[in-house]
């Protein structure tokens, strides 16, 4: 399905089965088939909205609203065109980040519950946050952010039919890590600790233990500067802790959004 932004970016996105519904959103340079099993499962009991961010996945790739604040703006037009009053939301990495830039602009009155998915929100190290990207720091920036692209970003291989579908879908598309450093060097700047300690909805922080990224302790520091917070760090997981770990990242999930 569709959706043009107010600034008239087509968006790709899915809108699979009934009851109380759901926004997920993947990570940097990502595709939306990569929720493949969650997809699966949670539409047997939701209404499952999972979006291509601008510039991911099959949405349009442009110039225009390359950082975070437009993220979290196309989510609320999305909303607004689906005409959704409530909704939990989920995202994976930058998806995460376009939750707390989402609720930086508009708030949580219309959020359920949250699960962010190994997302520190600030990336930048420094005395007050051990818990940053890399070694990134404010004197080795930009290069050590870009470091990223060089990394592998899972611990397990994923699982063989997600991979295969992600791969049929991106066919001979390439992520234009060049035209998007704008929007890396906008995520990596942003500190969204004092958004998170204005959340009061449930939160569910999950980090993987083994993420190539960040320490796992992430997860349990964001969990206690929210006022319902809760961390998981997944064992035997990278980044990618929801094709990793699938059967326990679902039974996780399953139980946090039925509680």
């Amino acid at each position: 399905m569709r959706f043009i932004t107010s600034d008239g970016v087509q968006l790709e996105y899915d809108d699979v089965g009934q009851g109380n519904p759901i926004l997920i959103m993947t990570g940097y340079a990502g595709y939306k088939e990569i929720w493949r099993s969650q997809v699966q499962l949670l539409s047997q009991h939701y209404r499952v909205i999972n979006l291509d961010r601008r510039n991911h996945g099959r949405s349009e790739t442009t110039t225009k609203g390359l950082r975070m604040s437009r993220q979290g703006k196309d989510v609320a037009e999305l909303l607004d065109y689906l005409k959704i009053d409530k909704i939990s939301m989920m995202g994976n990495s930058m998806g995460a980040a376009t939750i707390w830039a989402y609720c930086s602009l508009y708030g949580d009155d219309r959020i359920n519950k949250i699960i962010s998915v190994d997302q520190s929100p600030k990336m930048i190290s420094d005395e007050t946050w051990p818990y940053g990207l890399l070694d990134l720091n404010w004197n080795n920036f930009p290069n050590e952010a870009e470091q990223m692209y060089h990394v592998h970003t899972t611990y397990h291989n994923i699982d063989d039919e997600t991979y295969k579908l992600v791969k049929s879908v991106q066919g001979n598309k390439k992520f234009d890590y060049q035209l998007n450093r704008p929007l890396l060097f906008d995520h990596a700047f942003q500190d969204w600790r004092d958004v998170i300690k204005g959340v009061t909805v449930p939160v569910l922080f999950l980090s993987g233990q083994e993420s190539p990224f960040w320490s796992p302790g992430h997860a349990t520091a964001s969990a206690k500067l929210c006022k319902n917070g809760t961390a998981v760090i997944v064992p035997d997981s990278g980044h990618i802790i929801m094709s990793e770990q699938q059967e326990l990242f679902n039974n996780i999930m399953i139980n946090f959004l039925r509680s």
